[in-house]
């Protein structure tokens, strides 16, 4: 009879699908969290990479301050749609960021996790603009008023995504 013992495999997956959506919808605001968790819960998968960045506090900080800046700006009226060249890239770079360092902490593949949340942030993209405008043109209300909606969803997201976090070893500290 087969030991039916299963081992433990590190999630992957389904956390980069979060970050890489909140990096569609704000592009600093996945890496700020991510930034955040990482410097309250270091972990060894980042320790030699490129990426142990993420796990110091002042580049949390900084994250935090270009998501806030982010929110504000989002609400200009000269801000370009983030469906345009230069504000898409942005954002899949973002999601490529979080993905590859998602999926480096866990011990995975950087590559495959960078390419997911590239994807998932284009696609978050297209979607959350396809419903802001929608949203905006239906309801008769301004854009800049159902992005205010927008920023509290990014921030009731990421709140639920890191509190559904544990950190190595299974030991759970809140953040």
């Amino acid at each position: 009879m087969k030991n039916s013992r299963k081992t433990h495999r590190p999630a992957k997956f389904w956390p980069v699908l979060g970050f890489a959506t909140l990096a569609g919808m704000r592009s600093m605001s996945a890496p700020a969290f991510l930034s955040h968790y990482f410097s309250r819960q270091p972990h060894a998968g980042l320790e030699d990479s490129r990426l142990r960045f993420l796990q110091k506090p002042m580049t949390a900080d900084l994250l935090k301050l270009l998501a806030a800046g982010e929110v504000v700006v989002d609400k200009l009226p000269g801000t370009p749609d983030r469906i345009a060249p230069p504000p898409l890239l942005g954002r899949l770079l973002s999601g490529a960021l979080v993905g590859a360092a998602w999926y480096q902490s866990r011990q995975g593949s950087a590559l495959h996790g960078g390419m997911l949340g590239g994807l998932v942030a284009v696609a978050s993209s297209f979607v959350s603009y396809a419903l802001r405008t929608g949203i905006s043109e239906q309801a008769g209300v301004p854009s800049a008023l159902v992005g205010a909606g927008e920023d509290a969803l990014v921030i009731a997201g990421g709140a639920a995504l890191l509190h559904g976090q544990q950190p190595p070893h299974g030991e759970w500290r809140p953040l």
